[in-house]
């Protein structure tokens, strides 16, 4: 999340992406970082033990989410 806010304070459209056990974790920064609307999409957990198919299974899954979080400010 530190990332995102950085690049958006950089006028550079970003979204994390982080597995579903932290939602909480994402919410929590994002608002002590001081930016309510930056953007995360949340995949299914758990991603440690994933194997590389399993990923990609993942990303692909989670690609139509990024994109539109891109689109929406």
């Amino acid at each position: 999340m530190h990332d995102t806010v950085w690049f958006e304070i950089q006028g550079i459209p970003s979204v994390s992406v982080a597995s579903s056990a932290f939602g909480q974790a994402a919410e929590t920064q994002r608002k002590s970082l001081g930016m309510q609307s930056a953007r995360y999409v949340l995949v299914p957990h758990p991603i440690q033990d994933a194997t590389d198919s399993e990923m990609r299974l993942k990303a692909r899954e989670a690609f139509n989410q990024i994109m539109a979080a891109l689109r929406d400010k």
